[in-house]
């Protein structure tokens, strides 16, 4: 059918545009740039028209941009190469941050959750899981309690809605641990030096939170400065240590039963480029990017079967294909969300991430560049690539645009053919490999 309209050639180029978005967002409206005199602001010719009604879709269609691979493989994967080279940034430099920031104390730190109780595992030791099976790392009963009934799920799901207080929190203490190491007040350790941070949230199996971070120490005005002689990785890792066990949160009353929340007792912190990653091997600048991008594009969906959108009604849970721990974790964060007390910690909204709401990927404002100028300068560069009428000198652009939303997803027929179909360049993010010369 779309080859007898003639407009096969034509779909193909707006479908290939998407860079393999299988969601996008569909825009009804209209788009003009005007050319204007910059002297007496008259609006003159007109630069370039876009009318949806023309194009073949019959819609503007544009990328859902959604980060979890659950929900757009393609979108994910151009989320994931953007937080791989904005951590690189951050560990060697580029993409506007300078490269000495590579000769910088940097480590990797994991934060992980407390227990909530025992769960089905596999121990690092070789020994059996305390059911006395030995679990494959496939076995779906992998961070399951041991005993449902005996699991504390309030504390659960209150950790997770407190977990982005708690880095704050630690955050702080970090600070002020670096201070008293360097035999500084915390008033005079800005002046002296600067932390700065790029993390990610991970689920584990069970359910529980916790964050992959790069954490640099630079000089006091970041990356450009560099850090003083008394900044090392292992006075930074100290500081990281005793700030962890330091931090602490007080969480809600909950029918007389008083929370504080803290991390758990499983810490790891490694010096970037030591020998004891992943078996012995170098903890590199690239494998840890690669490590924490890999994670930016997962939610709870991923390692606890659970749900990768929000629910309106409880009853949804009964057709939902999820594990039983993942249900009685949101049944508990819909209950708590109930509660008058707890409305600031909108748990009914994010029941689907078992209470958790922070973000996952974050960083500190000196760290390296943001997602939000990777995607500027890819739009950019799509934007130079296109043959428009530019306007002349003494002039400027008047944009005018109205959209409206039509819908989102493909029709059967444009899902088929954007399969088939290679994505244009640009729209995929840059690759995160060095491609091999050939002669």
């Amino acid at each position: 059918m779309l080859a007898s309209l003639g407009t096969m050639p034509e779909l193909a180029r707006q479908l290939s545009g998407l860079g393999g978005c299988t969601n996008p967002v569909r825009l009804d409206g209209h788009r003009t740039e005007y050319a204007v005199d910059r002297t007496t602001g008259e609006i003159g010719r007109v630069l370039h028209h876009l009318d949806s009604s023309s194009l073949p879709a019959g819609s503007l269609l544009v990328r859902c941009n959604n980060r979890r691979a659950t929900r757009c493989t393609a979108c994910a994967e151009v989320y994931r190469r953007d937080t791989f080279h904005l951590i690189t940034a951050g560990l060697r430099g580029g993409k506007g941050t300078a490269e000495q920031v590579g000769t910088h104390p940097r480590v990797f730190a994991t934060l992980t959750a407390p227990s909530f109780g025992p769960v089905h595992n596999r121990p690092s030791s070789g020994r059996p899981c305390r059911c006395g099976a030995r679990h494959d790392d496939t076995d779906p009963a992998l961070g399951t309690p041991l005993d449902p009934d005996a699991y504390d799920y309030e504390a659960a799901v209150l950790w997770n809605a407190h977990a982005g207080a708690l880095w704050r929190r630690f955050s702080i203490y970090l600070r002020r641990e670096i201070a008293k190491r360097a035999g500084l007040t915390q008033r005079a350790f800005r002046y002296h030096a600067r932390v700065s941070f790029a993390k990610v949230a991970e689920y584990q199996k069970r359910g529980a939170v916790h964050f992959h971070a790069v954490i640099r120490l630079d000089g006091p005005e970041g990356g450009d400065t560099a850090p003083p002689a008394w900044a090392s990785a292992e006075l930074l890792t100290g500081a990281i240590h005793a700030a962890v066990t330091a931090t602490r949160v007080n969480g809600p009353d909950v029918d007389g039963r008083a929370h504080t929340f803290t991390f758990g007792r499983q810490l790891d912190v490694r010096t970037i480029r030591s020998a004891d990653f992943d078996g012995g091997q170098e903890l590199t600048e690239r494998a840890v990017a690669a490590y924490i991008a890999k994670y930016a594009t997962k939610g709870a969906e991923t390692a606890t079967g659970t749900l990768d959108r929000p629910i309106r009604f409880l009853a949804e849970l009964a057709q939902a294909r999820i594990t039983d721990h993942a249900r009685r974790m949101i049944r508990t964060a819909w209950t708590l969300g109930a509660r008058k007390d707890l409305e600031h910690l909108r748990l009914r909204a994010w029941a689907h991430m078992l209470g958790f709401r922070g973000h996952f990927s974050t960083k500190s404002r000196r760290y390296s560049t943001t997602l939000g100028a990777l995607r500027d300068a890819r739009a950019e560069w799509r934007r130079a690539q296109a043959p428009t009428a530019a306007p002349q000198d003494g002039e400027t652009t008047l944009v005018l645009a109205h959209w409206v939303f039509a819908g989102t997803g493909l029709s059967t027929g444009e899902a088929w053919l954007a399969t088939s179909l290679e994505p244009a360049p640009g729209t995929e993010g840059e690759p995160t490999w060095t491609p091999v010369a050939t002669s």
